[in-house]
């Protein structure tokens, strides 16, 4: 199954202990892309709840033996369009 994403957009996981919070409520994200695969592992941008940006992980990083619990307040996460978050027309380059 190298190579092959078990894990698909919109779906809920928990990160393993250690990796970025403490408590497993607080671990839990939602992916919100599948990104190509590393060649031996599946890669994703994950959302926390709490955060307004995205992180990538690996698929070694989801805790699989943790179920994931809801995001407070029935939050969604927004798909974000694929694209360079970098605008090159408001780079100021000084002379």
């Amino acid at each position: 199954m190298a190579g092959t994403s078990r894990f698909a957009v919109g779906d809920m996981v928990v990160l393993k202990d250690g990796f970025v919070r403490t408590d497993t409520a607080r671990r839990t994200c939602t992916i919100s892309a599948v990104l190509p695969s590393d060649g031996s592992r599946g890669q994703y941008r994950v959302r926390f709840a709490t955060e307004n940006f995205d992180r990538r992980i690996v698929e070694s990083d989801i805790d699989t033996n943790q179920p994931a619990f809801p995001m407070p307040n029935n939050e969604t996460v927004a798909i974000v369009e694929t694209g360079s978050w970098l605008k090159s027309s408001s780079i100021r380059v000084r002379k």
